[in-house]
């Protein structure tokens, strides 16, 4: 059985929430999948395969998902890698494929990532901070679509499959 690590790095739970439902995915179609926040992992000893997700703010990364990258850019350059962004606070992420930010697609190149999707974020209407506020005024909602989630975990296993056959 493959054993998957799904890192993720987030500020107010949606990026965490879509983890979940990859590491779900994964499991039920025989993976054993691990959901960890990206800050807490040490070490990816036992791991086969990682998925790495990041809230995006402001068109980057959330800093622990670049930081998780950075860390562990020789083990993460030995197996099966994809990433994943989440943060369009509209309905664009389920219209059309969205390509990653400029930093995410350079740490793709970096440890050969097989894939890398962009999802829908979510942001309370009574999100706090300056800049959260702000935007939460015009763009709070939850745009995070779980069935395009459980599709994109869902080829990760397929071709997770594919390698231990």
């Amino acid at each position: 059985m493959m054993r998957v690590l799904v890192a993720y790095a987030s500020e107010r739970g949606g990026t965490a929430e879509i983890a979940e439902w990859v590491g779900a995915e994964l499991r039920r179609t025989g993976a054993e999948a691990d959901v960890r926040p990206a800050g807490e992992v040490t070490t990816l000893d036992g791991y086969d395969a990682v998925v790495v997700g990041g809230a995006l703010y402001a068109g980057r990364w959330h800093r622990e998902a670049r930081r998780f990258v950075r860390h562990h850019v020789g083990a993460l350059a030995q197996r099966p890698v994809w990433l994943f962004s989440s943060g369009p606070l509209d309905h664009t992420a389920e219209e059309k494929e969205i390509a990653p930010v400029r930093g995410v697609a350079k740490f793709a190149h970096r440890v050969g990532a097989r894939g890398h999707a962009t999802f829908g974020g979510r942001l309370d209407p009574g999100a706090k901070g300056f800049m959260a506020s702000k935007v939460a005024k015009q763009s709070a909602g939850d745009y995070r679509d779980r069935d395009h989630v459980a599709e994109w975990a869902a080829g990760i296993a397929r071709e997770l499959q594919q390698v231990t056959a």
